[in-house]
């Protein structure tokens, strides 16, 4: 579904052309998955705020300006946590953005190696097509082996058709995240 901009617009703000992602938190560690027990830079993002975060950016678009505002109380804005979420959130989504390339990657192997086995069912089954109407075969059977052939293609068509564009949408986005500013900002009590 697309949004026009009138809609964006009243969801996010925007300051000199670039959309703003505001996230208002009580502490630096709402942001992580507090299952993961990685070192702070290098944990997870609850999946809550990660599904918010990518949320945003498929609204907004992950080719248009954006930055990350992370509004804490200011005690907890000037901790050391704080201070890190820049880094955190840049490492997490370049992370999210290799891994979908990776996905991207195995998906056309399989749609290449799914294309072979379909390519070599569809001659096996033109083979038996022509075995079968070189006997006076029946013409229901000749066309059932035309048809199952081609059935065999369905599934690397449908990857290199449809599969691999949710994937590629995934990547840009992360990729616009890791790339997009992050900042921290206190607020006053």
């Amino acid at each position: 579904m697309f949004r026009s901009d009138r809609h964006v617009r009243a969801a996010y703000r925007q300051e000199a052309g670039t959309w703003l992602i505001e996230l208002r938190l009580r502490e630096a560690r709402q942001l992580l998955n507090h299952l993961d027990p990685a070192p702070f830079r290098e944990q997870d993002l609850d999946p809550a705020a990660e599904q918010y975060i990518e949320e945003a950016v498929r609204e907004i678009g992950a080719g248009r300006p954006l930055v990350l505002i992370v509004y804490l109380p200011g005690e907890e804005a000037r901790t050391r946590e704080a201070q890190a979420l820049p880094e955190t959130l840049s490492h997490y989504f370049a992370y999210r953005a290799r891994q979908s390339w990776i996905e991207l990657r195995r998906l056309m192997a399989r749609g290449l190696a799914s294309l072979v086995i379909g390519l070599l069912f569809l001659a096996l089954c033109l083979s038996a097509r022509a075995s079968v109407q070189s006997r006076g075969g029946h013409d229901v059977l000749m066309e059932g082996l035309l048809i199952i052939g081609w059935v065999g293609l369905w599934r690397p068509v449908e990857i290199f058709l449809y599969d691999w564009w949710p994937v590629w949408r995934e990547r840009r986005r992360f990729d616009a995240l890791a790339r997009a500013p992050v900042r921290v900002v206190a607020l006053p009590r």
